[in-house]
């Protein structure tokens, strides 16, 4: 197979969907790989070690799309990549289409087989390709809004562990997943405040448990939500629901209650954001202002940090991709059922029941296409 991997062109987004040694590995399984030139000099990774690995160094993005079996990539492809896509093209990689539309219309008008990244599940429950990304935007919220929460960003001047003498500031966590958790750890080890607010009882107890009583765990429902928003200097909104677009627990009228010069950074803005005051915003141009709380909404935060995010995301990618290189996309469906989730869109039909109805579309599985 033909294993294609182009450089990715949303704003500021440096990661890169392989490393040389997945080429070198995939070049002594007997398949050919073809990079395109500085895709990997983001992440620190340049063209010489894709070269040395055994890739084929291509100077632009159409002949790497147009030559490969199998696309593979870190971030959704933007609207300049459309005109790439065929019937067969197996495209694998961050989808995020519950809020998406227009990406997947345009996948099922060119029948491109989309796997994403998000949606792959193993039978213990665990969706193994979010995890290390989550791991990263987790602990990357907490840096992030103690950056924001200085004066000169535009934040209330406050120093989230506090001083002696004087009290640290407060972090409200919604959700307590992998973000969530991640994020506690970053905040508990500045010195804040933190409470973490979930709606399941044996996820808070779990987290009671993890944390030792270091953090305050709540169960969630819009009266709690409302009252910790007003003390809150930073709050993470950190709630997922796998491959759909993720539920809006924060209305416009708690952001108008939370203290001028708060900070909320919304880690689910892929999945549509879980404030109502949430749009996607770029590394470029990362914040605004509603009712005076600066909002945090950059869809692909981890590229801030592409070194670790690319080693980290192409570890647990890599296994996935080789199945689907050495048996094809329906038999490595067939032999892994965690991998046949992520199939999002099949030859020009959504395959992937939680983006079906987050769009009001029909959901049809593979083998009802097939």
């Amino acid at each position: 197979m033909i294993i294609g991997v182009p450089k990715e062109i949303k704003d500021h987004e440096t990661r890169v969907g392989l490393v040389p040694s997945g080429v070198t590995a995939l070049r002594e399984a007997g398949h050919e790989v073809l990079v395109e030139t500085n895709a990997g000099l983001g992440s620190s990774l340049p063209d010489h070690e894709y070269q040395e690995a055994g890739a084929t160094i291509l100077t632009s993005a159409a002949d790497v799309w147009s030559r490969a079996d199998l696309v593979i990539k870190v971030k959704e492809p933007q609207k300049a990549e459309y005109p790439f896509f065929r019937p067969n093209l197996t495209l694998f990689t961050y989808l995020h289409l519950a809020p998406l539309p227009d990406l997947t219309d345009a996948l099922l008008a060119a029948k491109v087989n989309g796997v994403a990244y998000e949606t792959i599940r193993e039978k213990d429950g665990s969706l193994p390709l979010l995890t290390p990304m989550s791991e990263v935007a987790g602990r990357m919220s907490v840096q992030v809004g103690a950056q924001y929460l200085e004066r000169p960003m535009g934040g209330r001047g406050i120093l989230l562990g506090g001083v002696p003498g004087v009290a640290p500031g407060n972090v409200v966590i919604l959700g307590g997943g992998i973000v969530g958790t991640n994020a506690a750890k970053m905040a508990v080890g500045m010195g804040a405040h933190v409470v973490i607010i979930d709606r399941s009882l044996n996820r808070l107890r779990e987290l009671d448990d993890i944390f030792n009583g270091q953090v305050v765990t709540l169960a969630s429902n819009a009266w709690t939500i409302t009252e910790n928003l007003k003390t809150a200097d930073l709050v993470v909104g950190a709630v997922l629901i796998p491959g759909a677009s993720a539920p809006r627990l924060v209305r416009r009228e708690m952001i108008a209650k939370m203290k001028p010069g708060s900070v909320v950074v919304d880690v689910a803005i892929d999945q549509g954001g879980c404030f109502e005051t949430s749009h996607a915003t770029t590394h470029t141009d990362p914040i605004y202002f509603v009712d005076g709380v600066l909002h945090y909404c950059v869809s692909n935060m981890p590229a801030a940090v592409p070194h670790t995010s690319t080693l980290g995301l192409t570890n647990a990618t890599f296994p996935y991709l080789l199945e689907l290189a050495n048996h094809g996309l329906e038999v490595a469906c067939q032999r892994h059922a965690g991998l046949r989730e992520g199939v999002n869109t099949y030859k020009g039909f959504v395959t992937y029941k939680g983006v079906a109805d987050s769009q009001n579309r029909e959901s049809r599985t593979m083998a009802e296409v097939a």
